[in-house]
């Protein structure tokens, strides 16, 4: 069912719904990547999967030549506005498939694929809301979003380009946005940008993920929107949204651990990484269904009765000197600093100890904290090799179009 509800674009203020989009989309028969400069582009290919097709969204900023011919190959014309690349191994379009393209942290990106049924994990009815969606077109978060608008009533949008975000704020209050989703980055960035500001801005619903998500944004969010429920969500391509998490905390409680709920992931840690069993999974390049336990990559530890999900379980522990360092907890003790806004935390190497911990800082709004200073109270809450030998400040939280720490 598509719900018949509003998108604005907040560049130019149009307003349109999903049943004009409905009624003036063309479907295509062929497998098609449509490759789009702004989010508003790619809506007419979404609308149109109403009457089936194969889509692949991609933001042109993404689209390299080696990633093109990829596609091609694959039996997906390339569309970008009026110019269209045809397959070079054309095939008949899948009916319903949609195809998603993972970041490539750890390579060259990947093909999920999922149906507009997989992607879209609410459940219930939900209370009316304006959502601000700010995500790159095409990536999970986005499609997320979009069809949380595509299939939920009463569930508006209003689309902010990444490009734009500097000033988002201004649309936000402009077209009565009461929810939004962004990534820890774009939280922080916004934290320190806007400050008292976003009192202006009624919330009730404020989402982060795609990122680790600490102690410190949380109750952050919470000062900032004190009537707003913040929730953290993790989520990926391959096994869809798992987790979600209302009560303001970090982690997730550990009585989570191996419950088997008919329609619910089954979460597990497994030697230090986080491994998930899905309702929500998608298929391969091939079209395979990625069944059964799937090992995330992103290492996981329990702490006082929660499960933490630290980040990258390949970037997370660092060996200095044969001592073991977590990443995360180093960078999460350092954004627990009441002055700081944001740290990246690192290995470096180093003679003797073979690795020596490293970081990038942001101060917060108006503070003098420096490098020493940090490294001093780094040193009275660390084991002594945890500790950083260097810190670097930096004027900005810098970040990538995914709006994830471009580190």
């Amino acid at each position: 069912m598509i719900a018949d509800n509003l998108v604005v674009d907040a560049r130019t203020g149009r307003r349109t719904t999903w049943g004009e989009l409905v009624q003036r989309a063309v479907p295509r028969p062929t497998p098609t990547a449509h490759v789009v400069e702004r989010s508003v582009d790619a809506l007419p290919a979404v609308a149109a999967l109403k009457d089936g097709g194969e889509l692949l969204v991609v933001a042109a900023g993404r689209l390299d030549e080696a990633l093109a011919e990829e596609l091609r190959t694959a039996g997906f014309d390339l569309v970008a506005g009026d110019e269209v690349r045809a397959a070079t191994s054309p095939r008949a379009a899948e009916d319903g498939r949609v195809w998603l393209l993972t970041s490539g942290s750890t390579g060259r990106p990947k093909r999920v694929g999922h149906t507009l049924g997989s992607l879209s994990t609410v459940t219930g009815e939900l209370a009316p809301r304006t959502w601000l969606c700010p995500y790159s077109p095409g990536t999970y978060a986005w499609w997320q979003v979009i069809t949380l608008g595509l299939g939920v009533p009463g569930q508006d949008l209003v689309l902010v380009d990444p490009a734009d975000l500097d000033d988002w704020l201004t649309p936000a209050l402009e077209h009565g946005v009461t929810a939004v989703s962004g990534t820890p980055t774009f939280w922080r960035r916004t934290l320190m940008r806007h400050g008292a500001e976003l009192q202006k801005l009624p919330l009730e619903q404020v989402t982060l993920g795609g990122e680790p998500v600490d102690q410190a944004v949380l109750t952050q969010l919470t000062e900032a929107f004190p009537d707003a429920r913040v929730s953290w969500i993790y989520a990926s391509s391959e096994v869809g949204a798992s987790i979600v998490v209302h009560d303001g905390r970090a982690g997730f409680p550990v009585e989570w651990l191996d419950r088997d709920v008919p329609g619910r992931p089954r979460l597990s840690v497994v030697d230090g990484e986080l491994v998930i069993t899905s309702p929500h999974h998608g298929t391969d390049a091939s079209g395979a269904e990625m069944t059964g336990a799937v090992r995330t990559g992103d290492a996981a530890r329990v702490e006082d009765g929660r499960v933490l999900v630290t980040g990258r379980l390949d970037r997370d522990e660092l060996n200095v000197g044969g001592s073991k360092v977590s990443v995360g907890a180093v960078r999460d003790l350092l954004q627990s600093h009441p002055e700081v806004a944001w740290a990246a935390v690192r290995g470096r190497k180093a003679p003797l100890v073979g690795t020596m911990v490293v970081a990038d800082v942001v101060a917060g709004p108006g503070s003098d904290v420096n490098a020493d200073d940090l490294t001093r109270w780094a040193a009275e809450r660390l084991p002594e090799y945890a500790v950083p030998r260097r810190i670097k400040m930096l004027a900005e939280i810098p970040a990538k179009e995914t709006l994830k720490s471009d580190v």
